[in-house]
C-alpha cells in the first residue's frame, strides 16, 4: 500500500518544487519590470530635464540594462547561483544578490568596451542595487502571501504534510517542532517516538502516533509527506526508518547534531577510504582572510581619499576648542594579544588617562573593562559632538591600512584587562579588531555585561563571511543614527 502511494507522494513533491520554482520566476520577472518602469520615469520625467547630463551618467540605459535582455539575464544568473533551490536557499540574500551580480555582469559586459569603464561601473552598482533590492521585496511579499493563503481553511492547499521522529519531551526536539509549526506552512501529523510508547498520546507537544518499531503501519495510515529525524536512533531503526521512507516515496530530512553550534559548517569528506563529516568555521580557512584583507586595503584607502575633508574640518575644529594635539593614539590589544596604537580623534581634554582611577565609581556598567560614563566631564565640547556621531573613530581607517586592524571585527581593549579574562574570552582575540562590528550595531554602550560583548565578538569571527561583514557594514549607518548607547 505504501508503495502505491510512493507515486502520489513523490508526484506531490514534483508539483510543489515546480509550483516554487515557477512563481519564483514570475515574482523575479515582476520585480525585473518594477526597475524597468522606475528607470523608465527617471530617464523621460520632465522634472529631470535640467540634470539631464547627470541622469544619463547616473542611470543605466534602457537599451541594456532595461531590455528584455537584462530580465533573461536575471533569471539565469538567480538559477547559476542556487537560488530558486528548495530550503532556504531562494531565501537567502547572498544567493541574490550573487545572481544579480552576475546577471548584471553579463548584460553590461559589452558597454564595458564601447562606453568605457566609467559610466559602466556606475551603471553596475546601480542595476545591482535597485533589482536586488526589487528581487528580495517580491520574494519577501510572496513568502507572506503563501504562508496566509495556507492558514485560510478554504484554500485547498496542498500544504506539506511533516512527521517528527523524537521524544515529544526532548528539549532539541520541541525547538525543531516550534520551529516548523511557527510559520504556518506545514502540517505537523504528529511524533513517531525511538522508544515504545504505553499509548499513543497527545501532551500539547503533538500527537504521538506509535514508535519506531511500528513506522510501516503508522506511515499507511497517516498520509505524509516528509519525515524529520530530530532525535537519536540506533543503527537498526535507521536500516527501518530508510526502507520505510524510500518505499513510501516520502522525503526524509535530519536535524544535525551540530544545530546548537550554529557557526559549525559539516561537510562530509573521505579519508583513508573513512568517512567523514569535517566540521570547520570560516574563520579557519587562510585564503578568506585574505579576501577579507583585500577588501580592507581598498575600503580604507577608497574611504580616507572620499572623507579628506571631513577629516580635515575635523582637526580644525577640535584645534579651536581646545589645547592639544588632533589625535589621540592608545595602545590596545590585537590579534592574537599582540599590542598596537589605535588612532582616534582626541575627544577629551589633555590628561584626561590619569583621571579615570577618580572617576571609577561613576562607570555604569559596574565592570572595568566596560568603562563607560555617561556625560563624562573629561569630554570637550567638540569631543562630545564626535563621539555621538561615532565621528572620532574615523582615523581608524589608517590602522586598516596597516593591517593593525579590519574595517569589521571585535572591538579592542586594553593590555590590562587581560588580567580578568577567563579562558574562554580569549576567543575574540582570534581574529583582528574592527572600526565596527556586531557589538557595535547591537547597541554599543547599552551593553554593559562583558559576557554579552563576548559572545557577539565569538560569534562574529565563528560565522564569518563577507557578507556578514556587509551586513554590520550596513547595520552601522543605522545604528550610528539612533545614538544607541553612543557616549
Amino acid at each position: 500500500m505504501l508503495q502505491r502511494r510512493a507515486a502520489r507522494t513523490l508526484l506531490m513533491h514534483a508539483l510543489r518544487a515546480t509550483s516554487r520554482t515557477f512563481l519564483l520566476i514570475l515574482a523575479d520577472i515582476a520585480a525585473f519590470l518594477m526597475v524597468r518602469a522606475a528607470l523608465n520615469v527617471v530617464q523621460t520625467s520632465q522634472k529631470l530635464e535640467p540634470l539631464d547630463a547627470a541622469t544619463r551618467w547616473a542611470v543605466p540605459p534602457l537599451g541594456s540594462a532595461g531590455g528584455w535582455q537584462m530580465g533573461g539575464a536575471l533569471v539565469v544568473g538567480l538559477l547559476i547561483a542556487g537560488a530558486y533551490r528548495s530550503g532556504d536557499d531562494w531565501r537567502s540574500l547572498r544567493r541574490v544578490f550573487s545572481g544579480v551580480l552576475l546577471a548584471v555582469g553579463l548584460v553590461l559586459w559589452r558597454d564595458l568596451w564601447l562606453r568605457g569603464i566609467a559610466p559602466v561601473v556606475v551603471h553596475y552598482f546601480t542595476a545591482v542595487g535597485g533589482l536586488g533590492a526589487a528581487v528580495m521585496l517580491n520574494r519577501f511579499l510572496l513568502d507572506q502571501l503563501v504562508a496566509r493563503l495556507i492558514r485560510i481553511p478554504a484554500f485547498h492547499s496542498p500544504a506539506e504534510r511533516v512527521m517528527l521522529v523524537g521524544s515529544p519531551d526532548d528539549p532539541a526536539s520541541q525547538r525543531v517542532h516550534k520551529r516548523l509549526a511557527h510559520f504556518g506552512v506545514l502540517e505537523v501529523v504528529g511524533w513517531v517516538s525511538p522508544s515504545v510508547p504505553e499509548l499513543p498520546s497527545d501532551d500539547g507537544q503533538g500527537k504521538v502516533l506509535g514508535s519506531v518499531d511500528d513506522l510501516w503501519n503508522v506511515l499507511q495510515h497517516n498520509a505524509v509527506d516528509t519525515v524529520v529525524l530530530c532525535g537519536f536512533v540506533d543503527d537498526a531503526q535507521m536500516k527501518l526508518l530508510m526502507e520505510a521512507v524510500v518505499s513510501a516515496g516520502v522525503r526524509l530530512l535530519a536535524v544535525s547534531r551540530y544545530d546548537r553550534l550554529g557557526w559549525v559548517r559539516p561537510s562530509p569528506i573521505s579519508y583513508r577510504s573513512l568517512p567523514f563529516m569535517e566540521l570547520t568555521v570560516p574563520s579557519l580557512r587562510a585564503q578568506q582572510m585574505w579576501v577579507k584583507r583585500g577588501v580592507d586595503l581598498v575600503c580604507a584607502g577608497l574611504g580616507l581619499l572620499a572623507i579628506s575633508p571631513l577629516l580635515s574640518l575635523i582637526a580644525i575644529a577640535i584645534k579651536l576648542d581646545s589645547r592639544g594635539p588632533v589625535f589621540f593614539a592608545q595602545e590596545r590589544v590585537g590579534q592574537g594579544g599582540r599590542i598596537f596604537r589605535m588612532m582616534k580623534f582626541r575627544t577629551m581634554r589633555v590628561g584626561a588617562d590619569a583621571e579615570k582611577a577618580k572617576l571609577a565609581h561613576l562607570n555604569t556598567s559596574g565592570d572595568a573593562r566596560l568603562f563607560k560614563i555617561p556625560n563624562d566631564p573629561r569630554v570637550t565640547r567638540v569631543g562630545a559632538f564626535l563621539r555621538k556621531w561615532s565621528l572620532d573613530e574615523l582615523p581608524q581607517l589608517i590602522n586598516v591600512l596597516r593591517g593593525e586592524m579590519s574595517l569589521v571585527g571585535p572591538r579592542p581593549f586594553f593590555e590590562s584587562d587581560l588580567v580578568n579574562y577567563r579562558e574562554h574570552h580569549f576567543g575574540r582575540l582570534g581574529a583582528l579588531p574592527g572600526i565596527t562590528g556586531l557589538w557595535q550595531v547591537s547597541g554599543r554602550s547599552s551593553i554593559t555585561d562583558f559576557e554579552d560583548v563576548v559572545r557577539l565578538d565569538c560569534e562574529y569571527i565563528h560565522r564569518w563571511s563577507l557578507w556578514l561583514d556587509l551586513e554590520i557594514l550596513l547595520r552601522t549607518l543605522p545604528a550610528v543614527l539612533r545614538r544607541t548607547g553612543a557616549y
